[in-house]
């Protein structure tokens, strides 16, 4: 039986995706490297900065240092941060509220498990703060997805069972990491049919029988 729902943030719950690419897309072009595009950026879905870094550096030519690589990953970052000043709860998904209220009703616990170090920052600007029960983030890991540390570390939070807890992912990345951590896994997004996912759904606006997921 399910009792908590780890979400993965971007794509799942929020959408920064274009901002990431704009971000990632700034400091390419300050490299050099014009040939970044958004199908390279679907290529940084749900792994770490600097492995996202490695995909822009991957089009280029030049070789860096570990010190250069973690200064260029720092300006990108502080280029994302920037922009998530202008970031509300206009970013927030469809249907994330209501599934949300849902599942708070029914008496799930909610945790987020997202690589991303800025995850408490965009929960906070988009309003999603207090429908949140728990956080795990860059900042409690050493190691990305497919790696399963991230929802590991949220389901010691909730203080749950792993087969207790069920995934949301939009990435394949996550969908490997939960099946690592002996997690049932819900894919979605523009590639839900892809993931392998324990179950699929367009969105968290889809008509989802969250009765049904729970009692398995």
């Amino acid at each position: 039986m399910i009792k908590g729902i780890i979400f993965d943030l971007d794509g799942v719950l929020v959408s920064t995706d274009e901002l990431h690419f704009k971000a990632w897309k700034k400091l390419a072009d300050e490299l050099g490297i014009l040939s970044f595009t958004k199908e390279d950026n679907k290529k940084q879905k749900g792994v770490s900065r600097m492995e996202s870094l490695e995909v822009v550096l991957s089009k280029g030519n030049k070789e860096y240092t570990t010190v250069e690589k973690e200064e260029l990953a720092e300006r990108k970052n502080n280029y994302y941060v920037e922009m998530l000043k202008e970031l509300n709860n206009q970013a927030v998904l469809p249907g994330v509220i209501e599934t949300l209220i849902k599942l708070k009703k029914l008496g799930i616990l909610i945790g987020i498990g997202s690589v991303s170090k800025n995850t408490p920052l965009i929960l906070e600007k988009t309003e999603l703060t207090g429908y949140i029960d728990q956080i795990s983030c860059g900042l409690d890991i050493t190691k990305s997805k497919p790696d399963p540390e991230v929802f590991l570390v949220a389901a010691n939070k909730l203080n749950l069972k792993n087969e207790n807890c069920l995934v949301v992912e939009d990435s394949a990345a996550g969908i490997v990491a939960a099946k690592a951590a002996n997690m049932k896994s819900l894919g979605v997004g523009p590639e839900y049919k892809l993931l392998r996912a324990d179950y699929s759904f367009a969105d968290l606006e889809s008509d989802i029988d969250w009765n049904f997921i729970l009692q398995n």
